[in-house]
């Protein structure tokens, strides 16, 4: 029997011996994508998946389409969640092989290619997790293909070429990067017409989730430009820096520039791919000025790394019996990190364990209430995965804003009892507030408010916050308050308050107004609020806006925030 499958694969060619570890490789990531429990990102698209929607807070709808379709084949389970994201894989990787081998490949250029891909790290966890990433990655394999298909004249290409690119804005808005260096490299397509023609394309094919970002106030486009930033620190460039120094593998790095150094194609996609990994991590370099970059956001320079080393490696038998060593080497510590996801025996304490356990304990202490949590936008999304049981995310301004905030899964609470998440600095203070400690290592802070009622949705609009003030100054604020519930809305000072909230960053402060009113079912009301700047605020940049509290519950703005910045003493 080994025999003859060892028969078969000598007769493969080099596109077979390229498909049949592809098709390994894809068994392997089905096994640990059915049998890993789910990361917190995974949990919060799994929500996106429940209600199908042309755009989601963070992301537009092409992960929670494939977490869609998924859970209609395997239910809700992991499998069900990742299913076609391990499918996108081989297929973008088989893709991309046929776009760069040689007129003449070998079953040596083969398997050099597949190791090179399964010794990148990058490529090793987006297999078989449920993100982003994947259906970016093919998408971008797909435009790649007919970018390389319009500059060799093929006269359909630029309608393919349009379809690719909506296809990419529809998977990840990072798709844009993309487009943008690739015609950065090879600027005389902007001279085509056809090439506009494919940008009408995509942009037909793109306008249902425009008009949902328009119904949405671009809620996506203001998060990712400017709700990201935070104030500058070093550590965030070190950190982006060694993050991708080892998701490209450390071994391989020193090879990779290299490679780029030697290889100067001619062809538009070839310079394209050269391109694409200065320009993705020089672009995502600078964006470290403003906040935390996540090294996933490079995923797409990734082809042309593999471009660039493939193409060098073949030529040179010593680099070639490095790297096939150095891949070796990275797949037996690999096998060794998804044994570790797959049973855990060293005990870790990390997102993908101890879920069911751990969240069933919550279940337990809720006793059929709902749970409210504080700030995260993915542990609601788990407990709802790993219990069924009803949950909402509560978005606060120590945290961030999420898809919760576009959701009223806190509505159906209105006259319960709920289980609410508090701040760990309240237990011990009253007997109303307890702590559970989980299996999975952490803490679940609680109480119990036995007749809940929302005020999130309750709109706010100020008038009177200037763009720059100084310490001291009085800010003179017209308020404009509307319940849009079907009762009335008491702020009395005590259980539920209205406060000044400022953001800068995920740092955040409050101060207490002294305002007291009652909103009746519908209605509107009017008041003014003289607000003193106090001087810890100087030389720092805030969101400004108002925020009504319940109880211990910390809540997002109420409306829209203003951008401020408070001038130095």
């Amino acid at each position: 029997m080994m025999e003859k499958l060892r028969t078969r694969y000598r007769s493969l060619g080099p596109d077979g011996v390229v498909a049949f570890w592809l098709g390994l490789w894809w068994l392997l990531n089905l096994v640990q994508a059915g049998c890993t429990e789910l990361a917190n990102d995974e949990a919060y698209y799994h929500m996106f998946a429940e209600r199908l929607s042309w755009g989601y807070f963070d992301h537009p709808p092409m992960t929670a389409l494939l977490v869609w379709l998924g859970e209609r084949l395997f239910g809700v389970t992991e499998l069900g969640v990742r299913f076609f994201f391990t499918l996108l894989q081989p297929l973008y990787l088989f893709l991309f092989w046929r776009l760069i081998r040689p007129e003449a490949p070998s079953r040596r250029d083969a398997t050099l290619y597949v190791m090179l891909s399964a010794a990148t790290l990058m490529l090793q966890l987006y297999g078989f997790i449920a993100v982003p990433d994947g259906p970016l990655m093919f998408t971008t394999a797909l435009y790649l293909l007919f970018f390389k298909r319009f500059n060799e004249g093929s006269r359909g290409a630029w309608l393919w070429l349009g379809v690719a690119m909506a296809a990419m804005a529809y998977s990840k808005y990072h798709g844009a990067l993309v487009v943008l260096f690739s015609l950065a490299v090879c600027p005389r397509m902007l001279l085509r017409p056809r090439f506009y023609l494919g940008c009408m394309v995509a942009l037909l094919l793109f306008v249902p989730h425009l008009l949902w970002q328009y119904d949405n106030d671009w809620a996506s486009f203001a998060y990712h430009l400017s709700g990201r930033n935070r104030a500058f620190r070093l550590s965030y460039v070190v950190e982006y820096l060694l993050n991708i120094l080892v998701v490209f593998n450390p071994l391989f790095v020193p090879l990779y520039i290299k490679s780029w150094r030697a290889v100067k194609p001619s062809d538009a996609v070839g310079r394209a791919l050269r391109w694409m990994p200065p320009m993705f991590i020089g672009f995502f370099l600078l964006t470290t000025l403003r906040g935390y970059v996540q090294p996933q956001w490079v995923i797409a320079a990734t082809f042309g790394i593999l471009y660039v080393t493939f193409l060098y490696a073949r030529r040179h038998p010593r680099t070639r019996r490095y790297l096939m060593r150095a891949g070796a080497v990275t797949l037996a510590l690999i096998a060794l990190v998804r044994l570790e996801m797959l049973f855990n025996p060293l005990g870790l304490r990390f997102e993908v364990f101890d879920n069911g356990e751990s969240y069933g304990r919550i279940a337990e202490l809720a006793d059929g209430r709902p749970v409210i949590f504080r700030g995260s936008y993915a542990r609601a999304a788990k407990y709802g995965f790993y219990t069924g049981g009803e949950a909402y995310g509560q978005p606060n301004v120590y945290y961030r804003t999420s898809q919760w905030a576009l959701r009223n899964d806190d509505d159906r609470f209105d006259g319960r009892s709920v289980l609410v998440e508090c701040p760990a600095s309240l237990v011990g203070s009253d007997s109303v507030f307890r702590s559970v400690a989980l299996p999975n290592g952490s803490r679940f802070n609680y109480y119990v408010e036995e007749e809940f009622h929302p005020v999130r949705r309750v709109d706010i609009a100020t008038e009177g916050i200037p763009e720059r003030a100084l310490p001291g100054d009085t800010l003179r604020l017209a308020l404009c308050l509307h319940n849009p519930y079907g009762r009335a809305v008491d702020i009395d000072g005590d259980l539920t308050r209205l406060v000044v909230a400022l953001r800068e960053g995920r740092n955040a402060m409050e101060y207490a107004t002294p305002l007291r009113l009652r909103l009746e079912a519908g209605g509107e009301a009017r008041v003014r609020y003289d607000f003193v700047l106090p001087d810890s605020l100087a030389g720092r940049r805030f969101d400004v806006g108002f925020s009504l509290r319940r109880g211990e519950q910390a809540y997002w703005f109420n409306g829209k925030s203003h951008r401020m910045e408070v001038g130095a003493l």
